[in-house]
């Protein structure tokens, strides 16, 4: 099949990635403010005696969850999108190194989004399991963007 044939499934691959990559940084902002405010809580109570005493808005936390859970079905969809453009195009899988990155992506967003489900009190190493986990997802996803795009001069004329 020739590039018009999946031009559609190849524009759902480039919003899905740039949507990706928009929640995986407003993930990164709100987590750090997250955190930020988690390890100053024990300041807290100094800085309640004082006026200087700050909270969080209460729709920050859900919109870091909201934002995990479209992260989680972005990187799906692309997952779907990049098995069936290649079947489609190619006719089998692992012509390049993009397919060991893109899996790579995908268990470490699976790996990040259960050990944020693991977050508790009982359970400290989950959230430095995720903290790193969303670390080492930079990585790769600098690693699939570039292959990624190695991939799409294939489809260009």
């Amino acid at each position: 099949m020739n590039l018009p044939d999946f031009l559609w499934l190849w524009r759902i691959a480039a919003w899905s990635m740039g949507l990706t990559l928009t929640a995986y940084s407003l993930l990164g902002v709100t987590g750090v403010v997250l955190r930020r405010d988690r390890l100053g809580s024990s300041d807290r109570a100094l800085a309640m005696t004082t006026t200087m005493a700050t909270t969080l808005p209460s729709w920050l936390r859900p919109l870091h969850i909201t934002l995990g859970i479209g992260l989680v079905a972005l990187v799906l969809l692309l997952l779907g999108v990049g098995i069936v453009g290649t079947l489609g195009h190619f006719g089998r899988l692992g012509h390049s190194p993009h397919l060991l990155a893109g899996l790579t992506v995908v268990g470490l967003v699976g790996l990040s989004a259960w050990s944020a489900s693991r977050i508790a009190i009982e359970r400290p190493w989950a959230r430095s399991l995720h903290w790193r986990t969303n670390l080492v997802l930079c990585l790769a996803l600098l690693w699939v963007l570039g292959t990624g795009w190695t991939v799409v001069q294939k489809y260009l004329p």
